[in-house]
């Protein structure tokens, strides 16, 4: 017996990673929002590795922080260790990873939606949709509450028809033993949308107080205080090491003696895994010429004996995942508190999504996270956060906002997702990006903050700071171009000192700041500046100068890519009237419906040729139309 529940500007179902920031961003926008979610306990729950960050993905959570998102904020107040990666290489690929606090980052975040004025959060498992003329108009629950609302938001993550896999025994249940959602998923079928099976898996958990950490590497986190966020200014300082260990020649052996009872290997398991986070049955099979595997051992939080064994993925029966962890090298006496698992879900696929993720099946429906095909924490919460601005920019009857690729690497994953679909769990990496040089870790702010604080993410005390930051930044650089150096004793015996060769004639400060041997810091010395600049302004102007020639190619690139993009497909477009197109292209085309030439030009089966004729196409409908 349904009943009506209550009228909503945003709905959005479920409460992981996508749907806290689809909520907050809605509900921030001042759109009247309701979170529903399976289990109140559950809220922001990382059913799988407790951390955030990392290669590509670290930057999406200085994205999501610079358009006004939660979770670099969250992270900052709740993590146990925090690490910047790849120090050694070029800023295009540097990125900060954080070990969760996991049972603190959930509260934290739970709390943080509570507090939220405009939102509401509630317990309840949503069984169908409500759809009128192709139109979303709410939302119904198993209790037969009806919810009204304006526009919906699905982030269900990996609920959909979870299915947990342990070696010989399989059952139906979301993450951690959760209930799944099942009708949701057959409501979704029926109303036409092609759904695919995926599978992600998780390690075992191990007693920390059973591991020898002696034979095993302290993995500390940086001395350096660091945040995910802008907004920032206490930082966590006592942080607590991970350890690193190997998998033995033994690990193997056992694996391979029972792979037969594997379910990725019997037949068990239907779901495609993601290619980027094997199982160690996987990596034993695929890398057999490897004598050992890296597994690292990370404390879930604070407060709990519980360590994450990264790296050591598994369905594997619950016996043998014990035989397997006692022959890694420190685990010798490990006791298993957790056996890992594999988990199937269904999935929907996201070339059924416009740019604003939209399905184009149902208007005011849209989609993020998981359910997407997506795998991973920062790719959900992403998206989470563009589906719910974009939600609130309809009902608030705003422009939506659409990322470039140059823009952001949200823009990048959103854009492969819309218009190449993905076979497999979709994971974010730095090579995805082509522009990812000006897509770096320390210029998030310098992107998005303009756009955030136009949507009314960012306060005016904060947007205010970062343009001071940005004046900053550009007043220095200003300085060292117009500032000569000299070779003067003093000047010759500093750099030498660097390693660098003597100046032969005198040059810029900011041509001395090119040379890979300088950094800003020896420019000071030189010709110090009369402002005090934090290390913030002064890592930007250091890159800026330092890389200038190359970020000048890159945007040139954007430039060149940018007028394909500018070049819109009328909605009403007829590909079937098009001669010349390819057969494969034009079915291409008539499914993805593109919104501009340049999306067009990165659909796969859409080749240089189809793109030649289509803008003739175009550009003779607009000439066609003036006369």
């Amino acid at each position: 017996m349904e009943y009506h529940a209550g009228s909503y500007d945003v709905i959005v179902v479920g409460a992981g990673h996508a749907g806290c920031e689809a909520g907050l961003a809605a509900a921030r926008m001042g759109a009247k929002t309701l979170v529903l979610t399976l289990n109140l306990d559950m809220v922001a729950f990382m059913p799988c590795n407790p951390s955030v960050g990392g290669p590509a993905k670290g930057i999406v959570v200085r994205e999501i922080d610079a358009l006004g998102g939660e979770m670099g904020k969250n992270i900052d107040k709740t993590h146990i260790q925090m690490r910047m990666l790849n120090t050694g290489k070029g800023p295009a690929v540097r990125a900060l990873r954080a070990q969760a606090d996991k049972f603190l980052y959930q509260h934290e975040m739970k709390h943080t939606l509570e507090k939220e004025d405009n939102l509401t959060l509630l317990q309840g498992m949503v069984d169908r949709l409500v759809v009128e003329d192709g139109v979303c108009r709410g939302v119904v629950t198993e209790t037969g509450a009806r919810y009204e609302s304006k526009t919906v938001v699905i982030t269900t993550g990996t609920f959909l028809k979870g299915k947990i896999i342990l070696g010989e025994l399989a059952y139906e249940s979301g993450p951690n033993n959760q209930r799944p959602s099942v009708n949701l998923s057959n409501h979704l079928r029926e109303l036409g949308f092609d759904l695919v099976r995926f599978k992600t898996g998780t390690p075992p958990r191990i007693k920390s107080t059973s591991i020898d950490y002696s034979k095993t590497e302290i993995q500390p986190g940086d001395e350096t205080l660091r945040s995910f966020s802008y907004e920032t200014t206490k930082f966590i300082t006592d942080q607590i090491p991970c350890w690193l260990t190997y998998t033995s020649e033994e690990t193997h052996q056992i694996i391979n003696d029972n792979l037969h009872r594997s379910p990725m290997y019997s037949g068990v398991i239907e779901g495609t895994g993601p290619r980027y986070c094997p199982s160690i049955e996987d990596k034993i099979v695929r890398f057999n010429d490897k004598p050992r595997h890296q597994i690292f051992l990370e404390p879930e939080g604070r407060y709990t004996e519980e360590v994450y064994v990264q790296g050591f993925s598994t369905s594997l029966p619950e016996e043998v995942q014990v035989k397997m962890l006692r022959t890694i090298i420190g685990l010798e006496n490990a006791k298993m508190m957790r056996a890992g698992y594999a988990i199937e879900y269904d999935a929907v696929v996201p070339t059924q999504l416009w740019p604003t993720l939209e399905t184009k099946l149902i208007e005011n429906l849209f989609t993020a996270g998981q359910i997407n095909g997506t795998s991973g924490y920062e790719e959900a919460a992403s998206q989470g956060l563009m589906a719910g601005i974009n939600a609130a920019c309809k009902v608030l009857d705003k422009e939506p906002v659409i990322l470039d690729r140059s823009q952001a690497y949200i823009g990048v994953l959103i854009d492969d997702l819309v218009t190449k679909g993905t076979n497999e769990p979709y994971r974010l990496l730095t090579s995805r990006a082509e522009y990812r040089l000006l897509l770096r870790h320390d210029n998030a702010d310098l992107r998005l903050t303009e756009l955030g604080y136009q949507k009314g993410l960012i306060s005016e005390e904060r947007y205010k700071r970062f343009l001071v930051k940005k004046e900053q930044v550009e007043k220095e650089k200003t300085r060292l171009e117009s500032i000569i150096i000299k070779q003067t004793d003093e000047v010759q015996q500093l750099i030498a000192d660097a390693g660098g060769s003597p100046l032969k004639d005198a040059v810029r400060a900011s041509d001395l700041l090119k040379r890979p041997e300088m950094n800003y810091s020896h420019i000071k010395q030189i010709v110090p500046s009369e402002d005090d600049l934090s290390d913030e302004v002064t890592e930007q102007v250091e890159i800026q100068i330092k890389y200038s020639g190359y970020i000048e190619k890159s945007l040139q690139q954007v430039d060149r890519m940018k007028k394909m993009e500018d070049k819109k497909i009328p909605a009403d477009i007829d590909y079937d009237a098009i001669k010349g197109i390819a057969t494969e292209a034009r079915q291409k085309l008539k499914k993805i419906r593109p919104l501009s030439v340049g999306q067009a030009s990165r659909i796969s089966g859409v080749n240089p040729a189809d793109i030649s004729i289509l803008l003739v196409y175009i550009e003779q409908g607009r000439i066609a139309r003036v006369d």
